[in-house]
C-alpha cells in the first residue's frame, strides 16, 4: 500500500516540528513494507506536482499543525487550488499537532477536518491528534525521541487498519483536559514554567521580556 503525505506547515522543514512527527510516523507505516512519498508545501514550486499527486492518488494524509484552532493558512491557499475529484474511493486521512497539550483544544480543528474531504469528492479517513508538541524542535536525542516516538506506533496502526479509530486516536491524544491535580501542580510550578520559557525565547534570538508590550501604545482604549 502506498501513502502520499502531504505536509501543511509553512515552516522550513529544518524548523518543523510537524515534519518531525510525521518522518516518525513514516518509519512506522513503511515498516511492513509499505511505501509514502512525502511532499511540503512550504516549497511552493512544488505545489502543481503536488496537485497532480493528488489526483493520481486515493490514499492521502495531510499532517498540519494547529494554529489558534485553525489550519494553516498556507494549506488552505492550497485546497483552495483544487478541484473535488470525479473518480469516487480516494480517502484522506489527517495528521494534526499542536502545542496546547489538551486533547480538547484541537477538537474545533478536528471537526473542520471531518467534513473537509467530502468537498473534494473524498471519503474522510480519520485525524490523529495530539498536543502537548510545543518542545520538538527545541529538544534533542531521548527528550525528542519520548515525544515522536508514539507517532511510530501509530504509522504503524495506520499501516494496518488503513483508517484512525475514534477511540484509538482519543486514547492517543489524552489528556482531554487536564485534571484539578494537573491544574494544581502546573499553577505550583508556574514560576518554573516561565524560567524554562524565557530560557528558550533567548536560544531562539529573542532580547527583550516576554511580557513586553511593543504595540500597546498604539492601542486605542475606550
Amino acid at each position: 500500500m502506498n501513502l502520499l503525505m502531504i505536509s501543511c506547515t509553512p515552516r522550513i522543514t529544518e524548523k518543523s516540528n510537524t515534519d518531525k512527527i510525521l518522518h516518525e510516523f513514516k518509519k512506522g507505516f513503511e515498516f511492513s513494507g509499505n511505501t509514502t512519498e512525502t511532499f511540503y508545501l512550504s516549497r511552493r514550486n512544488d505545489w502543481e506536482t503536488i496537485r497532480r499527486k493528488f489526483y493520481e492518488n486515493d490514499n492521502i494524509l495531510f499532517a498540519l499543525p494547529l494554529y489558534v484552532e485553525c489550519i494553516p493558512g498556507i494549506m488552505m491557499e492550497f485546497l483552495e487550488t483544487l478541484e473535488p475529484k470525479e473518480k469516487v474511493g480516494t480517502k484522506i486521512g489527517f495528521l494534526l499537532q499542536g502545542g496546547f497539550a489538551e486533547a480538547s483544544q484541537l477538537r474545533c480543528c478536528e471537526r473542520y477536518l471531518e467534513i473537509l474531504p467530502a468537498f473534494l469528492g473524498c471519503q474522510y479517513n480519520g485525524t490523529l491528534l495530539k498536543g502537548g508538541m510545543f518542545a520538538v524542535s527545541l529538544v534533542e536525542g531521548k527528550a525528542r525521541k519520548q515525544l515522536v516516538e508514539p507517532f511510530y506506533k501509530m504509522g504503524q496502526y495506520y499501516a494496518k487498519h488503513n483508517y484512525f479509530d475514534k477511540k484509538a486516536v482519543s486514547d492517543f491524544a489524552k489528556p482531554e483536559y487536564f485534571s484539578k491535580k494537573s491544574i494544581f501542580l502546573n499553577n505550583l510550578l508556574q514560576p518554573v514554567s516561565k524560567l524554562v520559557l524565557r530560557l528558550i525565547a533567548k536560544k531562539l534570538g529573542c532580547k527583550k521580556s516576554l511580557s513586553d508590550q511593543p504595540y500597546q501604545k498604539h492601542v486605542r482604549l475606550g
